[in-house]
Order: C-alpha cells, then sequence, then structure tokens
C-alpha cells in the first residue's frame, strides 16, 4: 500500500494525531491515508463524551475495549483519526467532535468541506 503525501488541510505537513492511543489507518500515530482507505481515516478528531455515544448509537462503538484486535476504547479527550464520512454526519446532527487541523489529512477535504472543519477546530489554526 502506498501511502498518499502526508499533508493537513492547510496544506502543510502532517502532524501526528496521537500515539496513545495508536490511531490511524497505518497504526502510525497520524492520519495519513491511501487508496485501500476505503473509510477514508482522515479527521483527527478529539473525543467528546456526546461523540462516543453518538458514535455507538450508530452503530460504532469506539469506547469499549476490544483486546482480541488490541483496542483499549477512547475516552473524552483522546484523539483519533475519525472516518471522514461519520465527521460530517456527526457535524450535521450536531455533535461533532473537535478537529485538530494540523492533524488532519488533506484528503478528508474530498468528504468534508473545510469551513466544516474549521467550525470545529480545537485550536485557531
Amino acid at each position: 500500500m502506498d501511502k498518499d503525501p502526508s499533508l493537513n488541510v492547510l496544506g502543510e505537513t502532517l502532524q501526528t494525531c496521537s500515539t496513545d492511543p495508536m490511531t490511524g489507518f497505518f497504526r502510525n500515530g497520524a492520519c495519513d491515508t491511501c487508496d485501500q482507505d476505503s473509510g477514508s481515516h482522515t479527521v483527527c478528531a478529539v473525543m467528546t463524551d456526546e461523540f462516543l455515544a453518538f458514535s455507538k448509537y450508530v452503530g460504532n462503538d469506539l469506547s469499549t475495549s476490544r483486546p482480541e484486535f488490541g483496542f483499549v476504547g477512547l475516552k473524552s479527550g483522546d484523539s483519533w483519526c475519525l472516518c471522514a464520512a461519520r465527521f460530517l454526519q456527526a457535524a450535521d446532527e450536531g455533535c461533532a467532535p473537535r478537529v485538530n487541523l494540523a492533524a488532519t489529512h488533506n484528503r478528508a477535504l474530498e468528504i468534508v468541506p473545510l469551513t466544516v472543519l474549521q467550525r470545529h477546530a480545537a485550536t485557531a489554526s
């Protein structure tokens, strides 16, 4: 699998999203992507209790530990490379998590408009 260039939505070098817990399609801590990443795990999101409850409700339980997959479960405050479509769905429902723009891959823009990402930015970027 060939990784796409590691560029963020700001046109800069993609920053690390999280190494604790380890995240990313490539499990390298960054929201890197490639053509095989059908879920587009490109949005570096900072989890909130509200978003985790929403994600569980729509069928993707991110808060429950799944040791058989090496997944400890996420809690509020954790950063995670989220599927761009799930982020957009949460934004449309009014429960989107905050976004680390510097760690969000530019391919997220194929699904989520930059203005939506900026509206949910964790920090001024």
